[in-house]
């Protein structure tokens, strides 16, 4: 009798075993699955194809399906990580140290896009989790937090409405809000309408008329600009506009070196008689610093025409410096001169890592610009993708906003 009732017991117990772990399971199999998903859209979204950037709208569906705040910090981690992939391999090149420097920046860097993601989670489903994803979206869109915005989703909206202007931006937003609630799967079948329409009748931004963006092929390092023989080459470079109808020559950052009046002599000198005018990019020393600029120079003079708002944090601002008395690196000219005008016409200007975060390119766009001329020393990008993810970027922002767009790399 006690065989039979021990025989009757065993498999009820081992059945309550198994459905005890079955949910297990299945929750760490959502969570593996849910942070290889964030990753993979990282990866696409951030590829360096224009294109691609809409698959950075799936992200806030991830975030939303996450159940835990932990498991949201991963999924977030998955997303930034692969979408700034190229960073450890840039941070390397540039400081010509180990590949593990990189990984340390690389992982700090995700800090405060993880943070930000983890703390607003909430399990409470409805408008409640929208509400707390729209506050996410804001907050690494402007400054403080937005200094290290990158991989925004919301840089998709000039693929999926280009041309829209401001009500393509606030349908990108809404529709990233609604991939958050419950509605998520008819938000998803919007987006993939918009993106295929946009994939079939994708054409890339005008040049605007008369003016010519050079790339360049020239090394670098964390301590020299560009040499004397450089800037010869990169000044002959300029006047080739002229031979290609363009009046106006847009070379990339860093590609006048440091700004002197010696320097400027030699442009002048350089450019008599060429009918061109340049827009370059230069470094101005001072005794606390450095501006990172866009200088206009004709045979006529030089000006600066644009202080940069947002340099690279680390490499290049380093506001912390002050506090022990040493330079503090470049200056960051948050809000100041988001447009200036170029023979009448008004641009928005911007320079390398302002291409990849939110807020300069909006603030800029509040002033109606004509154009936008976008820049980049991308030398130090070697084995990355960097420089394509920043043209990609740019070329996002002017569809968007219907803009003619100038673009000139040093790669």
């Amino acid at each position: 009798m006690t065989r039979a009732i021990l025989g009757r017991f065993r498999p009820t117990a081992f059945s309550a075993s198994q459905d005890r772990s079955s949910p297990s399971r299945r929750d760490a199999l959502r969570t593996l699955a849910l942070i290889a998903a964030s990753t993979a859209i990282g990866t696409i979204g951030w590829s360096g194809n224009p294109l691609a950037l809409p698959a950075a709208m799936v992200f806030p569906a991830l975030w939303t399906f996450s159940p835990s705040r932990m498991v949201a910090a991963c999924v977030s981690a998955g997303y930034f990580l692969a979408a700034s992939r190229g960073l450890p391999q840039g941070v390397a090149n540039f400081y010509g140290s180990q590949f593990a420097f990189g990984i340390g920046l690389w992982s700090a860097a995700s800090l405060v896009f993880v943070a930000v993601h983890a703390t607003l989670w909430t399990s409470t489903k409805g408008w409640r989790q929208a509400l707390r994803y729209a506050i996410a979206a804001l907050v690494m869109s402007i400054p403080p937090f937005g200094i290290v915005g990158w991989a925004h989703p919301i840089t998709a909206a000039g693929i999926l409405f280009p041309g829209w202007g401001w009500f393509g931006l606030a349908a990108a937003a809404i529709l990233m809000l609604a991939m958050t609630t419950k509605r998520w799967l008819i938000a998803a079948a919007l987006l993939g309408g918009f993106w295929a329409w946009s994939a079939a009748n994708w054409t890339p931004p005008d040049l605007p008329e008369g003016w010519v963006g050079v790339d360049t092929r020239f090394g670098g390092s964390a301590v020299h600009y560009a040499t004397f023989a450089q800037q010869l080459e990169t000044v002959a470079l300029a006047k080739t506009t002229s031979m290609d109808g363009g009046s106006i020559a847009v070379l990339p950052e860093s590609a006048a070196g440091f700004w002197t009046p010696t320097a400027a002599r030699l442009w002048a000198r350089e450019l008599a008689g060429s009918g061109v005018t340049v827009i370059a990019g230069a470094a101005v020393v001072d005794q606390a610093g450095y501006d990172n600029v866009m200088m206009r120079i004709s045979a006529e003079g030089s000006e600066i025409l644009y202080r940069e708002r947002m340099p690279v944090p680390v490499s290049m601002w380093q506001p912390w410096l002050a506090w022990v008395g040493q330079r503090s690196g470049a200056r960051a000219h948050v809000f100041a001169n988001p447009v200036v005008d170029v023979e009448g016409v008004k641009v928005a200007p911007l320079i390398c890592y302002e291409q990849l975060i939110v807020w300069p390119v909006i603030q800029s766009m509040l002033h109606r610009p004509d154009i936008i001329v976008a820049s980049g020393n991308g030398w130090w990008t070697e084995g990355t993708g960097i420089v394509a993810i920043q043209s990609a970027s740019s070329q996002g922002w002017a569809s968007l906003f219907d803009r003619p767009l100038v673009m000139a790399f040093n790669r």
